[in-house]
């Protein structure tokens, strides 16, 4: 048993114990109480990192997704190796899931580095599990395929089709304005999540899955079926043959042409705003300057052609029969640049020369000259509020109120919000603007609470939206006209931390602006009284909050 100067399969990385052949013995003889002989040891070895938990409902019927990935791997010739990296489950973390996205991104990247593979596999689906495994990939240096659960199929009440999330927060504000009574809320809650997968609108997990699929980072089509269908087991099984003779890293991949093709189908897709955090993010893995003015400068040229709740009607499933991600990046073949090759190894010009345009049977996947809605669907704003730039959807905003001025009314954090929220004695009118701070990454591990709800007595008389603005982020499933991502965030000595109530407001969305309106010696004499948070005392929260970068900045940890 010689010394092993490979640096493929199962030799690769061996452990340190001063003594390379015995490293080698004991490797060997532990792979064979698991029934690998002698012949399984130079073979590819193709990591499968997967999000199985009982806390990931969307990601239920992972296991038999994963199995299918192996069948793949081990058709192309190669072993595969399953292994478990940290699950995120949106809806059974507290505070958020955001808290934990970088955590998860840093050991998916120990764990591929120090384990033995080839290339590895990211599985995953849910919000944050799939922008922790792309930064984990970009940095780990090892190449890398990715697939995702798939987005779950709708369900139905009085003959309307439901789907999470977007129904979820709609039918619930319907309920908070006492329009629909306990048990209806329930049959409605019943019917929402019909099967596994994650949530069937263009939330984030869909918007980062069709990302991923832009990127070149995914097989063709994948971004978009549905988690119960043929095709998602079939997408897996194709990943796992590509993965095992796979020798293009993510970084090759991830080039300035890729991310500019991401900021396309974002805005055409009516996209989460949280994909800006996570593209943000991931570029400064890589090295790619990208920030927020290289999105409206891309939005102000690109229609949203995708009718997908929020800013349509559809749900993933029509996106999917549409033709998916192919089908929408043919329709906006004149905006993107096609030289980009992805994992497969083929020039994207070449994928959509054989990629039918869309299709007259369908609406869901529209063209550029018959968009569902016009450019400017995601504008970023500057500011005396926001010198450093904050995010809305447009696509989902109310076109009136893009242009308003408003006292407002401030909440100092998520509790507090819930706490006077609804308190019948809160002096506030449709036309005030409702304040949350203390909600950003530094104050709160950047929280979904920017979707704040109209205050009840307003629902109740009919108020549908009103102009929000926090330095916290929205579900991708939200909707209304809710400015996010203000950076500064309030507790790094934003100028949102000194606004007071009854101080006025301005949102022009049309000119890129969101302005305070007070005087600057008063704003002046507030900065001398204003105070830091005290930091958590300990662990990954006292990391987090003494490393975390600002959201114009991806939110990532500055030593990342």
């Amino acid at each position: 048993m010689g010394a092993d100067h490979m640096t493929t399969g199962f030799a690769h990385g061996l452990t340190s114990y001063g003594d390379r052949g015995f490293s080698r013995y004991l490797r060997q003889a532990f792979l064979a109480s698991a029934g690998y002989g002698e012949d399984d040891w130079d073979r590819p070895v193709v990591g499968i990192a997967h999000t199985i938990s009982d806390y990931v409902t969307c990601h239920r019927q992972m296991p038999e997704l994963v199995e299918r990935v192996r069948r793949g791997v081990e058709a192309a010739g190669g072993i595969a190796m399953a292994f478990p990296v940290t699950p995120l489950g949106e809806i059974f973390l507290a505070p958020t899931s955001m808290l934990l996205r970088n955590l998860a991104a840093m050991e998916a990247e120990e764990l591929v580095r120090a384990q033995p593979m080839d290339a590895v596999v990211f599985v995953g689906g849910c919000d944050k599990t799939v922008p922790a495994q792309l930064m984990a990939a970009a940095s780990a240096g090892v190449p890398a395929a990715f697939t995702v659960a798939g987005p779950m199929l709708t369900g139905s009440w009085h003959g309307k089709r439901l789907g999470a999330c977007t129904d979820c927060r709609r039918y619930w504000s319907e309920h908070r304005a006492g329009r629909l009574d306990d048990t209806e809320i329930a049959d409605v809650r019943d019917e929402l999540c019909q099967t596994a997968g994650t949530c069937s609108v263009m939330g984030t997990a869909s918007t980062m899955a069709c990302l991923v699929e832009t990127l070149g980072l995914m097989a063709p089509g994948g971004a978009t079926h549905p988690a119960p269908s043929g095709a998602r087991l079939r997408h897996g099984r194709l990943t796992g043959q590509l993965a095992t003779t796979l020798a293009t890293t993510p970084r090759e991949v991830l080039t300035p042409a890729a991310f500019r093709n991401a900021l396309v189908v974002l805005c055409a897709l009516g996209g989460s705003t949280n994909a800006v955090i996570h593209l943000l993010a991931l570029a400064r893995r890589v090295g790619v300057p990208l920030s927020l003015h290289d999105f409206a400068d891309v939005s102000r040229t690109t229609p949203v052609l995708v009718d997908c709740k929020p800013a349509g009607d559809g749900y993933l499933e029509d996106m999917d029969r549409a033709g998916g991600v192919p089908v929408l990046m043919k329709a906006l073949e004149p905006l993107l640049d096609l030289s980009t090759v992805g994992i497969t190894g083929e020039p994207l010009g070449d994928l959509l020369a054989r990629t039918p345009a869309p299709q007259p049977w369908q609406r869901t996947i529209r063209t550029v000259e018959d968009p569902l809605k016009p450019a400017d669907g995601l504008a970023v704003l500057t500011g005396s509020l926001a010198p450093d730039g904050a995010v809305l959807k447009t696509s989902a905003a109310t076109a009136s109120l893009l242009r308003h001025r408003g006292p407002a009314v401030v909440f100092d954090g998520p509790q507090d919000l819930e706490r006077r929220l609804d308190d019948e004695t809160l002096a506030v009118t449709e036309d005030h603007v409702l304040i949350l701070r203390n909600a950003g990454p530094v104050a709160a591990g950047m929280p979904e609470a920017g979707l704040i709800p109209i205050p009840r007595r307003l629902a109740a008389a009919g108020v549908r939206d009103m102009v929000r603005i926090s330095d916290a982020r929205m579900s991708g499933t939200g909707y209304g006209t809710v400015v996010l991502h203000v950076s500064p965030e309030a507790a790094a000595g934003g100028p949102l931390g000194l606004v007071a109530d009854g101080d006025l407001v301005e949102l022009d969305a049309h000119a890129g602006r969101l302005d305070l309106l007070v005087d600057p010696a008063e704003l002046a004499a507030r900065k001398a009284r204003w105070q830091p948070p005290v930091p958590p005392p300990r662990g990954w929260r006292r990391l987090f909050a003494e490393h975390v970068t600002q959201a114009d900045a991806g939110a990532d940890l500055d030593f990342l």
